[in-house]
Order: structure tokens, then sequence, then C-alpha cells
């Protein structure tokens, strides 16, 4: 039995009974439990952000860090109340699901190319070159392009290992996306999507296993969420944006990303953002969850702290928890999209919130 089916069985077997009813025929908070399952970039945050909220309430949420595409798949499949993803719902994957779904953003976050080169401290990367070390064209660090514009560091004569997810990842789409924006080969020749077929490269699984790849393998690279960088203390290269600029990830330059007119719906990629202080791997990451929240066996009780859950996500309280580890706050727009959207949300036609 593979990793993915034990979790998703683990988390069916928690949404069947998720809560139990006192004497009086009443919900305890302390008897609830929410159970999710998605993305693995926004992990750190949701394990603190899920801790405080518990801490507080009495209500447990249980997150599986299986990835986005496991996520909605455990989403379509109706065994969690909510999916995590940073990568929203195409149109067309929103009518492939059993019903409407909504997409509520939770924070903002950095997609960084962690590097392991010892003696190689502020490495310089563009769009063009990280896309030509994945498409397998450029793979030893003396080569001239790196070369010209990290002329303060003594690059090594190594190979590069490029390493990339071997799963279903919101973290791929994210970096695909921004890919496919500033390299014309990568977009007609390998594109956008959560699980690529890779021209060249090392896959580990998950942003830990990413992170752990590049740690223990020395002229290695590779793509993952920013606290995973930070926690291991793997070095990151400054990557330069759309205007120019060489830009770290810090929670100004993922929030200057975002400076945009946003959609109601709130699905939008700000990757390779105009803005001069932008960090040009920005993203949002979201909570995928049904309109209709009369499914299976859920109960009412269920479904208001599925709601109550999700509308603390967005308060001051939970938005200030983001920068601890190393994301971004929503902008105020996405807040006010995101809780009329919360509005929206039914059981059995009569909506959650009043």
């Amino acid at each position: 039995m593979n990793k993915l089916l034990i979790v998703i069985l683990v988390l069916a077997l928690a949404a069947c009974g998720n809560s139990k009813k006192n004497k009086a025929g009443s919900t305890n908070a302390e008897d609830i439990t929410l159970t999710g399952a998605g993305a693995t970039f926004p992990l750190p945050y949701y394990n603190l952000a899920f801790k405080t909220y518990k801490d507080s309430t009495g209500v447990a949420v249980t997150y599986g860090g299986i990835g986005s595409g496991g996520g909605i798949r455990s989403l379509k499949d109706r065994i969690v109340d909510f999916a995590g993803s940073d990568a929203f719902l195409s149109d067309k994957e929103i009518s492939e699901m059993p019903s409407q779904t909504i997409h509520i953003p939770t924070c903002l976050g950095a997609v960084v190319l962690a590097y392991n080169l010892p003696e190689v401290k502020d490495l310089k990367l563009t769009g063009e070159i990280i896309a030509d070390i994945y498409l397998g064209k450029i793979t030893n660090w003396k080569d001239p392009r790196i070369k010209a514009i990290n002329t303060h560091a003594s690059l090594p004569d190594k190979a590069i290992h490029a390493v990339y997810r071997s799963d279903g990842s919101g973290t791929t789409y994210v970096f695909s996306d921004y890919l496919s924006k500033v390299n014309e080969t990568w977009a007609t020749q390998v594109g956008t999507g959560k699980a690529l077929k890779w021209p060249a490269g090392i896959a580990a699984k998950g942003n830990p296993g990413v992170a752990g790849t590049i740690s223990q393998t020395e002229g290695a690279i590779g793509y993952i969420g920013s606290e995973y960088a930070f926690a291991l203390k793997i070095p990151v290269a400054l990557l330069q944006n759309q205007a120019g600029n060489y830009i770290t990830p810090s929670t100004e330059s993922i929030s200057a990303a975002a400076s945009t007119e946003l959609p109601a719906d709130t699905r939008t990629m700000i990757t390779n953002s105009q803005a001069a202080d932008a960090y040009p791997i920005s993203c949002f990451t979201w909570i995928i969850l049904y309109k209709e929240q009369a499914y299976n066996n859920h109960t009412l009780q269920q479904a208001e702290a599925n709601i109550k859950l999700l509308h603390w996500m967005l308060s001051d309280a939970a938005q200030q928890l983001t920068t601890k580890v190393h994301y971004s706050p929503l902008p105020q727009t996405a807040k006010e999209n995101a809780k009329l959207l919360l509005q929206s949300v039914t059981f059995n036609g009569a909506p959650l919130l009043k």
C-alpha cells in the first residue's frame, strides 16, 4: 500500500468520526475534528495556525501534507473538509468536481531556488538560466552565463543537480508558471502544471523531500517553499525580477508582488510581477472547499466549525502568524473578497455565516 493511500485512509477514518454529541444532543467544540489534505508549501504556517486555533477554541484540525494534487483528489472523493493547494482550480477542473467549490486564500509565500554550494554566497540567477538548467542546457556551475552575473563569487567546476517534485504539486505549478512567463522554450516544450515531464533533474517527494535532497547533495539546486530553506539553513538565490532587479524573498518583496488588482473569486497568479521590488516567484496559497457543506455524513456543527475556522484564518490574529514562519499576510482586498465568498457557503441551502 503506498503512502498516499495510507494518508487518505487515515483522513477518511477521521472524517467518519469527526464529532461527538454530548448528553444534551449538542456537539462540544473539543469533540470536533476538521480534516484537510494537500499542499506541503503552506504546511509550516498551517501547523502553527491550526495549533493556535485549537488552543483557543478546542477545535482540532488534522491536515495531511500530501501535495496539492492529492489534496484535490481527496476533496473530489469527499473524504476531507477542505483541500490545500498552491494552484487554483481551472474552470475545467471546477466543472469536474462533484459540486461547486470556492477558493479561500490563506497567506502569501515564495517559491525559492535553494542551492548547495558551500563556497558560494549570494548566488544570482535569472529566469532564463533557471529554465535552461531544468531543460538540461546548463549543466555545470562554471557555465559562462552563470559566471557573467556572479563575478563576486568563485563558482566551482561541479555538475548541477536540479531537483524537482515527483508528486502532483502546487509548488511545481507556481514554479512552472513563472518559467513559462520568462522562457519561451519552457512555455512551448514543458509548460505549466502540477505534474510535468521533466527534461532533466532528480525527483523528490514534497517540499521536505526536495529540501532534504538539496541539503544532502553538493551542487544541487531546487525549488521549494521558502520556510523549508530557512528551517534547514539552505542558501537561496537572488532572482532577477521583471524590472531587472535581483531580489531576495522577504515579507516585503512577497507582499509587493501582490500589489495588483485581484479578482472576486481570488483565483490569480502573481508570478513575474512588474513591481520593481517584487520577488518574482511569489504566490497565494488556498484552501478549497465545497460551497454546499451538506454532503456525505457532514453535520451542521461540522460545517459551522469549518467555516468558523476559515473565517478566523482571515483575521488579524491568524494573519500576524504568517511572518513567524516566513510567509506574508494577505492584502486587504484578498481578505475582503474571501470573506464575501464565505458568506455564500451553505448547509442545505441555508447560509452558514449570518
